[in-house]
């Protein structure tokens, strides 16, 4: 192999997402062996060993997502993979992860639900837990890849969103693109940014783990570097302990929430196609993207205006982009491996200046383009 394409990789879908953890300097995996997300934790398993990281298998989802909180306590880049039943395991300590701020990624590769579900098969009908599956008020980021080049890069963006805003992320996969292989040409060490955790300038003695700042995100102290500070899913002050102060419980939880708000443009991403002259507009994330830019390639050879938006980042939701982009559109599709979930987002973002139809298939099987376009003909 010459030096022209060293770099060059034919690789599978969660291969790529733990090249990408690794790449962003991840050096501690927790988890459980959930199809089908079990390559993340082989391949981190293997790797992370080799260069001084931690990978440990834990009895249950449950416990993967605690460990994990914890080594991001101690200062680790700390990762978790899991499918939808593991998921829903780890909603109670995702929420302790938000509610005490702290950074760490869950990789959630969908599958068919609910409960055992569709183990070898596809879904994504874990959109709305990922921003809602834990109890209470809480600001979430959750990521949609549909490439394999995609699942590296945003893999490394959730754990630079994760440490930039002091917040889990929550990456969703789905069975197809975790599973399938694709052209991946690796970057150099020095072309990937790595945004490093905001640490405490002040002693311990002054340290407080939730003081308001003026950017919404508090430094995070590593446990053992001398400050010692309380850690609590209890609504607590700015020392960490639990308070039933009325104004300063409201004060501290609208705060988490003000912050994803600030930065939400910073965090939203999306692409689009053939957008400026659409009158039909199909949206779709992760595998279903690929048929659906499929479809609208194959309807604009037939002289058919349609265009496509691709969300990548689900939560926070592009909705004033999509809402600019559909007014030009008379007709929004928004196919999913689901019965109706981001749907919902798109009729709120559209705001009635476009009709809005679902094409929904929850067999196990993918959408293919073609029945994209027989669902757009029918308009």
């Amino acid at each position: 192999m010459n030096g022209a394409n060293k770099n060059v990789r034919f690789m599978q879908g969660n291969h790529a997402c733990a090249e990408g953890a690794l790449a962003a300097g991840c050096n501690f995996f927790a988890g459980y062996p959930i199809t089908p997300s079990s390559e993340i934790a082989e391949l981190m398993s293997l790797q992370l060993p080799k260069s001084g990281g931690v990978f440990i298998q834990m009895e249950d989802e449950i416990a993967a997502m605690a460990c994990v909180i914890g080594a991001a306590l101690g200062g680790a880049k700390s990762l978790t993979a899991t499918s939808g039943p593991g998921f829903s395991l780890k909603q109670e300590n995702l929420g302790f992860a938000c509610m005490t701020e702290i950074p760490c990624v869950v990789v959630n590769v969908m599958r068919g639900g609910p409960s055992t579900g569709l183990p070898t098969m596809v879904s994504q009908a874990d959109v709305m837990q990922a921003r809602w599956g834990t109890h209470g008020d809480h600001p979430t980021i959750a990521l949609a890849p549909s490439t394999i080049p995609e699942i590296f890069y945003q893999t490394v963006r959730a754990f630079n969103l994760s440490e930039k805003y002091r917040t889990p992320v929550i990456l969703l996969m789905d069975e197809i693109i975790g599973h399938m292989r694709e052209k991946m040409i690796m970057p150099e060490p020095g072309e990937i940014e790595i945004v490093p955790r905001k640490k405490p300038t002040v002693s311990p003695d002054e340290y407080s783990p939730y003081e308001y700042t003026e950017d919404l995100v508090p430094p995070l102290a590593n446990f053992g570097e001398g400050y010692r500070f309380h850690v609590t899913g209890l609504n607590h002050d700015m020392t960490g302990f639990p308070t039933n102060d009325n104004h300063e419980i409201g004060r501290m939880n609208n705060r988490k929430l003000r912050k994803l708000e600030r930065y939400r443009d910073e965090i939203v991403q999306y692409e689009t196609e053939a957008i400026d002259d659409c009158r039909k507009l199909i949206v779709a994330y992760g595998s279903t993207a690929r048929s659906a830019m499929r479809a609208t390639r194959l309807m604009r050879e037939q002289g058919d205006k349609v265009g496509f938006f691709k969300p990548m980042t689900l939560w926070p939701f592009p909705d004033k982009e999509l809402e600019e982009i559909a007014s030009r559109a008379d007709l929004v599709l928004v196919p999913e491996l689901n019965l109706g979930q981001m749907i919902l987002e798109v009729e709120r973002a559209v705001h009635g200046k476009a009709r809005v139809v679902g094409l929904n298939k929850v067999d196990g099987e993918p959408i293919a383009p073609q029945l994209i376009v027989q669902k757009l003909k029918e308009f």
